[in-house]
């Protein structure tokens, strides 16, 4: 009994040491606004929270696209794929993009529930609110599920769906980030709360792309601030531990044409989903892109974007 007593002593004082050490605050949020808005941001006041979007491209185009982030990440994530689909020669699609609860400038669900049918409700209201009655929507990874789950429970409201290594089945043997792994074990996850290095966001993103050799200093600053924005952690903690249930034979009912983009190298969350998704919904295309890994739109987005603007026409 003492010494389990003494290795609980022990064990709590490293702890201790640990976060007295290595400890880091949040940062304001107010100071992140300033930081990573521009022009376009706008903040729609919904469920308490003040969602951070942007609505960029044809402001006349009725049928927009919808684009979700996915984990951990926010609508900066799109930035590069929507400069080109607002292009003159991709048409200037209306392309909206917004940050989830729990992540980005949007930041923590006062609620604290973060699931699909919250998440559903948030871009539905969002949507209502800018007078958007039908759209194409579209999702990275959680973002993939989260669009998925928008069309199960507005059908009529979803002309296309765009999922870009997407969740929605149970995963396998993929390795995951390091970060997601952590963010995964009981009691050692909690120290996330406190100690949140830079260097532990740099290797969770190394091991979401290919080619490491495209992540640039300013990405990993940008995940690691917003991660450290007032709230995030917890909230995003928060998500990890309550694993969002999804039914995999709710997407046997989806019927609006999907885009099914996956990158082949993906070690979040393998490629083979690709032929799960394809056989389930019957109304698919499967494009695969070589010597990418789990953010194609981050890592070529080129080739997303013309994938889409092929899908979209």
């Amino acid at each position: 009994m003492k010494i389990l007593k003494y290795s609980f002593i022990t064990i709590a004082s490293i702890l201790i040491i640990l976060v007295s050490l290595f400890a880091q605050k949040d940062i304001s949020k107010d100071l992140l606004i300033s930081k990573y808005t521009n022009a376009q941001s706008k903040f729609m006041p919904i469920m308490g929270m003040r969602v951070h979007y942007r609505d960029q491209g044809n402001a006349q185009d009725s049928i927009p696209l919808v684009l979700i982030h996915g984990t951990s990440s926010s609508l900066h994530t799109w930035e590069k794929v929507i400069t080109i689909l607002n292009e003159p020669s991709y048409g200037n699609k209306r392309v909206i993009s917004l940050d989830m609860p729990a992540f980005g400038l949007t930041g923590p669900n006062p609620a604290n529930k973060y699931d699909y049918d919250n998440f559903t409700t948030v871009i539905d209201s969002l949507l209502i609110k800018l007078n958007v009655n039908k759209c194409i929507i579209g999702g990275n990874s959680l973002g993939g599920g989260i669009a998925w789950h928008y069309q199960v429970a507005h059908p009529n409201k979803v002309a296309k769906l765009i999922l870009i290594d997407a969740s929605g089945y149970p995963k396998k043997n993929e390795k995951g980030s390091l970060g997601f792994t952590i963010a995964q074990i009981p009691v050692i996850n909690n120290l996330l709360l406190y100690i949140t290095p830079k260097s532990l966001v740099r290797k969770s993103i190394e091991g979401v792309y290919y080619d490491k050799s495209l992540i640039q200093e300013t990405t990993v600053t940008r995940y690691h601030e917003l991660l450290l924005c007032e709230g995030n952690r917890r909230a995003a903690l928060s998500l990890f531990k309550n694993k969002i249930n999804q039914d995999t034979e709710l997407i046997k009912t989806i019927q609006a044409p999907t885009l099914i983009l996956w990158g082949r190298e993906d070690g979040l969350i393998s490629v083979d989903n690709t032929k799960l998704f394809n056989a389930d919904i019957k109304n698919s295309k499967v494009v695969i892109f070589d010597k990418v890994g789990h953010v194609p739109n981050e890592e070529a987005p080129q080739k997303v974007a013309d994938a889409i603007y092929s899908f979209i026409q």
